[in-house]
């Protein structure tokens, strides 16, 4: 729970973001309230991390790799929570090398290569060759 208050230091005014919302979005923070942050699992970590940037009410989050290292029931789990944040007015940028996740929550898709631009687009209009060509080369 400290760990998510911290983020209410320089919070935007308003916003929909609090400890109940939070915990409404990622309930196994509410069961853990009480715990260290370092008894988390990495999973519970990443939510906590993102709880507590929530709690700033920000307008943008930045998420970089939040599947990396997860098992694939907590990844499932915080992508659950993506569509819910950008429901409530905060829009998501989102690095991600898996593609599958990233793909059913994006509403843009922009995929760089060696610093390049190499495929842009809205998920629903690439073609899985797009895709392909632009992660894997020719």
């Amino acid at each position: 729970m400290e760990n998510l208050l911290i983020g209410t230091y320089g919070r935007a005014p308003g916003g929909y973001w609090n400890l109940e919302r939070v915990y409404a979005l990622f309930p196994v923070l509410a069961e853990r309230r009480r715990l260290a942050s370092t008894a988390l699992s990495g999973g519970q970590q990443q939510m906590a991390a993102i709880g507590r940037a929530l709690m700033s009410n920000p307008r943008v989050l930045l998420c970089d790799e939040i599947s990396l290292g997860l098992a694939p029931i907590v990844i499932a789990d915080i992508y659950a929570a993506l569509p819910r944040i950008k429901a409530e007015g905060t829009s998501v940028v989102l690095v991600e090398q898996d593609i599958a996740q990233a793909m059913k929550v994006a509403d843009r898709v922009y995929c760089f290569q060696e610093g390049r631009l190499s495929l842009a687009g809205r998920p629903r209009e690439l073609t899985r060759d797009q895709i392909h060509q632009a992660y894997f080369g020719a």
